[in-house]
Parts: structure tokens; sequence; C-alpha cells
């Protein structure tokens, strides 16, 4: 074996130990043990066609007022479509988008920006959950302390989506 070949392996060796060292050391966040719990809110009963609609109007007035063209749609606490408006020139694309981010909302009962910034922090084990979509955007809708729905709006940057979204969360999350 040429000496060069000896250094190469002897320095792989050093650089694989250092690494195996410094992966012990650093402690997963992850496995950290709530003592509660997180965003365990009960489920409700679905949200009515009405709240659902006055929720959209909230959004849709919102979004107008902002010259900003969204869709956004109402779930119920199933994930199931209730209730949804596209204002007039909104991208197709967004039909879909605003969907799913109501639905994350549901399903997981938390904000779809909760996946958004797990994502941009390293945490990319949450790009394998089900049903995910990693875009602030969406709001659960609860009401007495239940969750009986979400709202999800897309159509402009992120952080459009979230405030036409909130805006319309205000007309139950109060």
């Amino acid at each position: 074996m040429s000496m060069k070949s000896v250094l190469t392996v002897a320095a792989l060796g050093t650089l694989l130990a250092a690494g195996a060292a410094s992966a012990q050391q650093a402690p997963n966040p992850l496995d950290a043990i709530p003592d509660k719990m997180p965003f365990d809110i009960p489920y409700g009963a679905p949200i009515s066609l009405e709240k659902a609609e006055a929720a959209l109007s909230a959004a849709v007035a919102d979004a107008k007022k902002r010259d900003w063209k969204m869709n956004c749609a109402v779930v119920d606490s199933g994930a199931n479509l209730v209730a949804f408006q596209r204002m007039d020139g909104a991208q197709l694309a967004s039909i879909s988008i605003a969907e799913h981010k109501a639905r994350t909302a549901a399903l997981f009962r938390r904000e779809s920006k909760i996946f958004e910034n797990a994502i941009q922090s390293g945490t990319h084990y949450v790009m394998t959950l089900d049903g995910m979509i990693g875009s602030r955007g969406g709001i659960p809708l609860v009401e007495g302390g239940r969750m009986i729905g979400a709202i999800g709006c897309s159509g402009g940057t992120g952080s459009q989506d979230e405030v036409v979204a909130k805006t319309g969360a205000a007309t139950i999350n109060k």
C-alpha cells in the first residue's frame, strides 16, 4: 500500500470517527416527551353552512379590500368541504391548495403554518405525513373549545393567504 493510500484511509477513519462522535453528542429535539398532548382540541359537531358562509364572506371581503384574488374553502370537523368561493381572476391551481390547507388544519387540529415552520427549520419528516401541506393559510375553526371545521385560503403569497384565512376564522374563533 502506498503512503498516499495509507494517509487517505487514515483521514477517512478520522472523519468517520469525528462524525460518529458529533452525531452521538447532539440530542434529537424530537426525543423530548411533553407532559400534555399538543394540539389536543376535541372535535365538535360539524360547522353549519351558515357559519361556513359567514367565514368565507369575511375572508373574501378582506381579500377584495386588499385587491387580492383568492380561493377560500371551509371544511367541517371531519375535513369534508362545506363551502368554497373562488374570486374572479384567482389562480386555478389555488382551488385545490385552499381546500388542502383547510383539510390539513382540520385533520391535524393546528394551523398549516406549523408544518411550513417545521420544514423550514429542518424537521423534514413532516413531509411524510399523509394529508399535510406545508404552507400557511389553513386555520382551525374552534367554537366553545371544540373544533368545528377549518378555513383555507390560497391565491397570494403565504402571508397574504394567512391574513385572509385569519379574518375568516375570526368570525368563529372569538
